[in-house]
């Protein structure tokens, strides 16, 4: 996958570096301005979303957190339930990204960690790709290229996060992966083949990802032809039932210029497809066999969910309930002429067994998050928004809450709040403890690009600073 100079320069920045040869240091905060519980102030750019996912998992009795770290390099930590003590966080790998001239005054973060531990324990990280470096000597045909090449790390022992290596197993070509393990073991790995203008894909491992089968296409890049653009898409998959995967996604008009707005995020529209892994067939919510890669047109005809090409869209996550039946959580709002097309506030979309509905604002915020579907009625968000007071804006991670199928959402619990601040979250770990259902990243104090970095569950954060770290 790898030229040989590039292979080299990576072991020579990890040699430099001293990868997992002892946890990170960190810098104290200014005295009055502690914030309470972080687990580490080394996160660095958005340090965790929900598109990379899951960022971390709960495995007997212990929480694994991944996030991005200084110089865009994945770092993870471990909390132990039971004695409340924190190990880490530990270098997992070195990212391209951030590093060099070309990222001086630029935080790239689309390289931000996700996480996976096999069925032999060992803990794997994807990272580092913004559709890979035009200067690996290598051509993607499945897309082009931008930045960074996508990377994949192991722990050197099964439930040890103190050592790292790197396998050259998976594409360079890559970014915003998402990870995730059957019931036997299987692991599928989805990405971005390449930048904007590149298929969707993923590789699929059976033997623990020691190894990763050839990349296969299921969404589709393609030229169009009534304006100047290429179709682009933005899914999120998560394991469904049994031998299941769901997909939602939106559609990204890729434009060759915005005349005075540069390359803007216009998405539109929501989509959902299933993926059968048994027999490779991808359906849609009628069970609908559809010709794959994807392209918009079949798309448009055959999953929509809902469309609209006046309301911008950026796609959160899917879910199923207890029936085996769909919810989809995604931003939307108008283009107000500002960058990405302005403020988007959560909506909800369910199927009903016969139909789509939602989507409507019922009172969720601003925000961007998980959800989670018991059953048809009741609905929960957990979403980082701010809350205005006065003109102080306060960062929260809230839930929100319907018992009517997202018909009406009411605030609920906030577990996290802090005044002046924002927050960015990931989706929720896998197999999330009650206590530690996502990781926050708060925003950077003033002359610092440094953040806070919290383990969220439902009494509010957990643990403290590590006393290994000194912060």
């Amino acid at each position: 996958m790898l030229t040989t100079d590039r292979r080299n320069w990576i072991k020579r920045v990890t040699a430099t570096l001293l990868i997992g040869s002892a946890p990170l240091p960190v810098r104290a905060f200014a005295k009055g301005n502690e914030p309470t519980k972080h687990f580490t102030a080394n996160g660095f750019g958005e340090g965790v979303a929900v598109v990379q996912h899951p960022a971390g998992e709960f495995h007997l009795g212990k929480t694994y957190v991944s996030y991005q770290g200084p110089l865009e390099d994945p770092y993870v930590a471990v909390y132990d339930h039971k004695s409340g003590k924190w190990d880490g966080p530990y270098q997992a790998g070195v990212s391209q990204l951030g590093k060099g001239p070309e990222f001086a005054d630029k935080i790239d973060s689309h390289g931000k960690p996700t996480m996976l531990i096999d069925d032999a324990g060992y803990i794997h990280i994807f990272y580092g790709g913004h559709g890979g470096s035009k200067t690996n000597g290598l051509k993607n045909t499945l897309g082009g290229a931008h930045a960074g090449d996508n990377r994949h790390a192991v722990s050197k022992r099964p439930l040890d996060i103190s050592e790292w290596e790197d396998l050259d197993n998976i594409s360079p070509f890559g970014t915003y992966n998402q990870a995730i393990k059957m019931d036997n073991g299987d692991i599928y790995l989805f990405y971005r083949h390449g930048a904007h203008r590149s298929n969707w894909v993923y590789q699929k491992s059976t033997d623990n990802g020691r190894t990763f089968a050839a990349p296969v296409s299921f969404l589709k890049r393609k030229r169009r032809t009534d304006i100047e653009a290429t179709d682009s898409w933005y899914p999120f998959l998560a394991k469904g039932r049994g031998d299941e995967i769901i997909c939602s996604f939106d559609y990204h008009v890729c434009r060759d210029a915005w005349p005075g707005r540069g390359h803007q995020g216009e998405r539109h529209n929501l989509y959902y497809l299933t993926f059968n892994t048994t027999d490779g067939s991808w359906r849609n919510v009628k069970g609908e066999e559809l010709p794959m890669p994807l392209d918009r047109e079949t798309a448009d005809a055959k999953a929509l969910v809902f469309q609209n090409d006046e309301v911008w869209t950026f796609n959160q996550s899917a879910t199923l309930d207890k029936n085996g039946l769909p919810h989809i959580g995604i931003a939307m709002g108008f283009d107000t002429g500002v960058r990405h097309g302005g403020p988007k506030a959560m909506r909800h979309f369910r199927w009903t067994g016969k139909q789509w509905t939602g989507g409507v604002n019922r009172g969720l915020p601003v925000a961007r998050g998980d959800l989670y579907a018991r059953d048809q009625n009741k609905v929960r968000f957990l979403l980082a928004w701010n809350d205005p007071d006065g003109d102080v804006r306060v960062g929260k991670i809230s839930w929100w809450e319907s018992e009517d199928g997202g018909a009406t959402f009411a605030l609920g619990k906030t577990l996290l709040e802090r005044r002046g601040k924002a927050f960015a979250t990931s989706a929720f770990i896998r197999n999330a403890h009650p206590d530690a259902r996502v990781i926050v990243a708060e925003s950077a104090p003033r002359g610092s690009k440094m953040r806070p970095m919290y383990l969220v569950g439902d009494n509010g954060p957990i643990g403290g600073v590590p006393e290994v770290m000194g912060g």
